[in-house]
């Protein structure tokens, strides 16, 4: 299993409404034949990216200060899966943007937190360590935060992701570093990340999180527009990746989903694309796709659905039971 968010909040007018459909080729006409494809899927949440995140990965509307470094307060679907499949640590991990993400694979949780997470890499991380302290090649690949000046953590590379690099990914720090200057964004150099964690570790369920359409917070269409198209070619890459691994072609699920849209051109209280502040529709309600394994092709479902329902559809699929979570399976996935 393979979640995918499409992190940062992308609207419909820039993506599936036709006026949008260009910014899309990959995944109108290579993705959506092969998926299930859901129109309405309704976030209730805080519509902050690492709290939305947080609550796609638990199933439970998660209230934690979108800007903190805390865990999420529920069981995770990393723990769940961990727990009750009896599935070693090296079976579920988490490929995250930024900094703010790095408490996102293990909850608080007394019945399921320390032990049971996923393992996450942070590449900016793995970049800095690979750095040695020179950035300047780099800086375009390290941004860490677009949404406030006031919640920029410290980027930190050390020895435990020499460790990450070298005894899991198995990459020299000359191999990293030199792929990483051919790369133009953090979304690229996180999906380098997640090929080698698949050709090396081939876990069971990984999660990634893209983040370079949270450039729109600058204020700039084009680089939110340009963003909106990386992440579509990405999403495609992703899965041909995965088809041509023989370890998951043809027994691999993926989702993509954003967590959440943006904000209308019209509402008052926001500032369009730029922001995501108002809890208006054009806000709160996106879209999900799921291909692969099981999945039936080409079939469009109009029907509201709710974020936290991904989380007890993940345990369905693979089998462990999502407790806590809000959510329920999606039916039209089985």
């Amino acid at each position: 299993m393979i979640v995918v968010t499409f992190g940062g909040g992308a609207r419909d007018q820039e993506t599936f409404a036709p006026a949008g459909q260009e910014n899309i080729p990959y995944m109108l006409k290579e993705l959506i034949p092969q998926a299930s494809f859901f129109t309405q899927v309704v976030n209730r949440g805080i519509l902050g990216h690492y709290v939305a995140t947080a609550s796609l990965a638990t199933g439970v509307y998660e209230t934690l200060n979108n800007f903190s470094s805390l865990p999420p307060q529920h069981p995770t679907v990393f723990e769940y899966f961990r727990k009750d499949l009896k599935r070693p640590p090296t079976d579920a991990w988490v490929v995250a943007p930024s900094n703010g993400f790095s408490r996102i694979g293990e909850s608080e949780s007394r019945r399921y937190g320390p032990g049971w997470g996923a393992q996450v890499i942070l590449p900016k991380h793995l970049l800095l360590a690979a750095m040695s302290g020179g950035t300047i090649d780099y800086e375009h690949l390290l941004r860490d935060n677009y949404e406030t000046p006031l919640f920029a953590p410290q980027l930190e590379g050390g020895e435990f992701e020499f460790h990450q690099m070298e005894t899991i990914l198995k990459l020299s720090v000359g191999d990293f570093r030199s792929h990483a200057k051919t790369l133009s964004s953090p979304d690229e150099l996180s999906v380098y990340v997640v090929q080698q964690l698949m050709q090396q570790q081939a876990p069971s369920l990984i999660w990634v999180t893209m983040h370079d359409i949270d450039v729109a917070h600058t204020g700039a269409y084009s680089l939110y527009v340009e963003s909106v198209r990386r992440t579509d070619r990405l999403c495609a890459e992703l899965w041909k990746i995965v088809q041509s691994n023989p370890e998951y072609a043809g027994n691999t699920t993926m989702m993509i989903l954003p967590d959440f849209g943006r904000d209308s051109d019209e509402e008052a209280g926001g500032n369009g694309f730029q922001h995501h502040r108002t809890g208006d529709p054009s806000s709160r309600t996106t879209w999900m796709m799921a291909l692969g394994a099981g999945v039936r092709e080409g079939v469009i479902y109009d029907h509201p659905i709710q974020s936290t329902d991904l989380v007890p559809t993940l345990g369905s699929i693979m089998g462990f039971q999502a407790s806590i979570a809000q959510g329920r399976p999606i039916q039209e996935l089985f």
